[in-house]
């Protein structure tokens, strides 16, 4: 197994990092994906299972209606290790903002969400009774040509 993904990067990475010369790739950089890995702790799940269904949603419902996102999912890990995400934040979304629109949307969103980015910083530090922000990833899908 181990052999088998060591070939499989090894050969990614070469169609990616061909010179410009050669042929063409097979594979283009296409969407980012963003995955949130979060810790709910004992006792809290549903608690923070009905913020997400309400604030977390109605936020990522704004975002893709505004076409900053193309589509989000939540995860969840039937059998978490200890020091494992139990919850895992899926966000799919097209490319990088410049930080002009960066501001933009943050303006936006305060106004969807009536907090200014100092509340809705807050707001995320009074979750922490629910929850444990383990980190993030940051995934870019190879698409075919």
């Amino acid at each position: 197994m181990r052999n088998l993904l060591i070939g499989a990067s090894l050969f990614i990475a070469a169609t990616i990092s061909a010179p410009a010369a050669a042929q063409q790739s097979a594979l283009k950089p296409g969407p980012l994906w963003q995955a949130a890995e979060i810790y709910v702790h004992d006792g809290q799940t549903q608690k923070y299972a009905d913020w997400l269904a309400t604030t977390w949603m109605s936020n990522q419902e704004f975002a893709k209606s505004q076409g900053w996102l193309l589509e989000y999912h939540i995860l969840l890990s039937i059998n978490a290790r200890d020091g494992e995400p139990n919850i895992v934040l899926l966000t799919r979304f097209s490319d990088f903002p410049s930080a002009a629109e960066l501001d933009r949307r943050q303006a936006l969103m305060a106004k969807h969400t009536g907090q200014d980015p100092h509340q809705a910083a807050a707001a995320s530090g009074e979750r922490n009774s629910m929850r444990k922000q383990m980190g993030s990833v940051l995934y870019r899908e190879l698409v075919k040509r």
